[in-house]
Parts: C-alpha cells; sequence; structure tokens
C-alpha cells in the first residue's frame, strides 16, 4: 500500500534514550514583525537579544542549515502577561497569523525524537525518496505553511539534501515503524534536532 501524503511539521513522538514524549514544552514570545505564519508543527529559532517585557525570549521561524531551538506544539490559552506562566495548551488553536505578536509553546529538549514525512520544497513534487541507506546521515527541512488557520505545519524532511554535513538540521533515526508507512514518497521517518541551539554545537556529522 502507497504511503498517503499527510504532513504534520514535526511531532514529537520520544526521546533519544526510549522514553516516550511527556507533552512538556517552553513557553516563548513571537513579535509582531513575523513575516511568517506559524503552525503547530513547526520549527523555531531562538532570536539574538529579543524578548516580551517580561522575560519570556523570542523565536521566528527556522531556517534550512542553521540552527533551531525546538518545535511548536501548541499555543497558550491566555494571550499576554505573567499568567503565561505554567499555561494550558489550546488544542482549538493551530497557527499564529503573520505579523501578529503572540506566544508560542515549544518542545526544545535537543534529545527529543520527531516523526517527519519526507517530500521537497517544489510543490507537487515528491523528489527522490530516500532509502536505508540515508538512515544515519543528516538532512534539511522545507518550511511549508499550513493549508489554513486550523490546519498544521506543511514542513517536510527534504529528501534531496541528505549528507554527512553537520550543520544540516535533522538526524535521520529511523523510518517510523508501523503498517501504513514504507520506504517510498512520503515516507515519514523519526529524526532527531541534529543543528540544535541548546545541542551544544553545529550538530554532528552523518554516518
Amino acid at each position: 500500500m502507497a504511503n498517503i501524503s499527510k504532513p504534520k511539521g514535526l511531532v514529537p513522538v520520544g526521546y533519544l534514550n526510549g522514553s516516550p514524549w511527556n507533552g512538556q514544552a517552553r513557553l516563548y514570545y513571537v513579535p509582531v514583525g513575523n513575516a511568517t505564519a506559524l503552525y503547530v508543527g513547526d520549527p523555531v529559532t531562538r532570536l539574538t537579544a529579543s524578548a516580551d517585557a517580561n522575560g519570556i525570549p523570542s523565536v521566528s521561524i527556522g531556517v534550512a542549515g542553521a540552527a533551531i531551538c525546538g518545535v511548536i506544539v501548541g499555543f497558550p490559552v491566555s494571550t499576554a502577561g505573567p499568567s503565561l506562566v505554567g499555561t494550558t495548551i489550546d488544542l482549538t488553536r493551530r497557527s499564529l497569523p503573520v505579523s501578529t505578536a503572540g506566544y508560542v509553546l515549544v518542545a526544545d529538549d535537543p534529545n527529543i525524537l520527531f516523526e517527519i514525512q519526507e517530500g521537497t520544497g517544489t510543490a507537487g513534487a515528491t523528489g527522490t525518496a530516500l532509502t536505508a541507506a540515508a538512515i544515519g546521515l543528516n538532512a534539511n527541512f522545507v518550511v511549508v505553511a499550513g493549508a489554513s488557520t486550523v490546519s498544521d505545519s506543511g514542513t517536510v524532511l527534504d529528501n534531496g539534501t541528505e549528507a554527512v554535513t553537520a550543520t544540516l538540521n535533522l538526524k535521520l533515526m529511523s523510518l517510523a515503524q508501523r503498517e501504513d508507512n514504507a520506504f517510498g514518497n512520503y515516507a515519514k521517518w523519526i529524526v532527531k534536532i541534529n543543528n540544535h541551539q541548546y545541542g551544544g554545537g553545529t550538530g554532528t556529522l552523518g554516518v
């Protein structure tokens, strides 16, 4: 059975030590000047010397080949002020519009593993599907906006960038193990953020 194309960006599934993801995330601020709408599943990078009035650090959309600090997993119920600390996730909200100040909850532990669909940045194209030989290599993501304000990220693993290069965003750990997934177009992969701002360097070489 062919894989189904249903990108959701980066979805946390566990930790490098084998534990399941526990749902923990950290609060970040998005300044009003953000030029890209943000969705659940989007990678983000921490901005230098930028925070809100309460000292909550700022983030913006992640860039292919550059360090990121984590992945958006939700939006807080509250909208402003110190009450955001310890807030819960608004499960009905999946995005933050362009040029809109707000807050996001980010899974930023460097040891989290994520699931992501492979693809290419060209609309309607699948690229050359990865094979078992790609496991252990690094690759970039391609940021693709969600289809609407209620959809998740369309960001995919760029299957034309796999290499040993240490600065590539993601490390390919394995193919996602389930009955509806196999090598080929739209395959789902388990990855670790390789070039992580909290990971103590620019990433490691692929193997």
